[in-house]
């Protein structure tokens, strides 16, 4: 996306353990929300970390169905039970993005997108995984909304990007402001 919108930037992902820090701000009663703006700071102090002179840009994603956080699914059969807990119901998405500059988060912000899926059966359920599985193991929530996974979906409220995985417009909105992006 940054690409796309002509943001000259060097990208090196980094390593966290999210599911120890997911499950570490759940036990302490945090919101969908503070998970996602969690996750993202975590991933842009890593990087500042490892370059303090840059601004670094993290982000992450969060999927929440009445205020459960769903992560990655670890295998098939739970990608199919995840689609499963997802059909016929309105979930949502939430993307962060937290700027790091000078040893500190200089800037945040979360997107949000409202998923409404279709009702599907088992047997629909594993079709979609027939064509989407592994491709979607990397997705909370086991699809691409993107992709085939659009065929999943009756509406989409919200941000695109937010969809993407980046709040891509209040980013660009951000740098612009600190001259380092030009119209």
């Amino acid at each position: 996306m940054l690409v796309g919108a002509g943001v000259a930037f060097d990208r090196e992902p980094v390593r966290i353990d999210e599911a120890a820090i997911r499950a570490s701000l759940e036990a302490d009663g945090a919101s969908p929300r503070d998970i996602a703006d969690a996750l993202g700071e975590f991933k842009a102090r890593k990087g500042h970390d490892r370059h303090p002179d840059a601004a670094v840009l993290g982000s992450d994603q969060v999927l929440a169905l009445k205020g459960r956080v769903f992560g990655k699914a670890a295998d098939r059969e739970a990608a199919a039970h995840q689609l499963s807990e997802l059909q016929g119901q309105t979930h949502m998405l939430l993307s962060s993005a937290v700027i790091y500059h000078d040893g500190a988060p200089i800037w945040r912000g979360i997107g949000q997108a409202r998923m409404t899926m279709h009702t599907l059966t088992p047997a629909q359920i594993d079709a979609y995984l027939d064509i989407a599985w592994p491709e979607v193991s990397s997705s909370a929530g086991a699809y691409h909304a993107e992709a085939y996974g659009a065929r999943l979906f009756s509406r989409i409220d919200g941000d695109w990007f937010t969809v993407l995985g980046l709040p891509l417009l209040d980013v660009l909105s951000f740098l612009r402001l600190r001259g380092w992006l030009t119209p």
